[in-house]
């Protein structure tokens, strides 16, 4: 499976998460590098999602982002799988 299609299942997913808002990110000229794929909101709580295939591996930038959004106490992630994103909204703790 393409990681733009792993992408597209957790968006399709995410859309039916009640209290869930969430949207692609693009890179380019006016994008921010290293930003997480997927980023949204659920229940007031700032969750991003690095999607890879499961051979894929995080650039430095992507790891530093990630380390980052969790220090500001937001919730960031690698993840290959639907399943895996499945998983953590249903772990989130509001």
């Amino acid at each position: 499976m393409l990681e733009k299609d792993i992408v597209a299942s957790i968006l399709r997913y995410l859309k039916t998460v009640p209290g869930c808002f969430a949207w692609k990110s693009h890179g380019g000229m006016y994008g921010v590098a290293g930003l997480p794929d997927i980023i949204c909101c659920i229940g007031g709580r700032f969750v991003a999602f690095e999607v890879k295939t499961p051979s894929g591996v995080l650039t430095k930038l992507q790891e530093t982002m990630i380390s980052k959004i969790n220090a500001a106490k937001g919730n960031a992630y690698k993840v290959t799988t639907l399943q895996e994103v499945r998983e953590i909204v249903e772990n989130l703790n509001f």
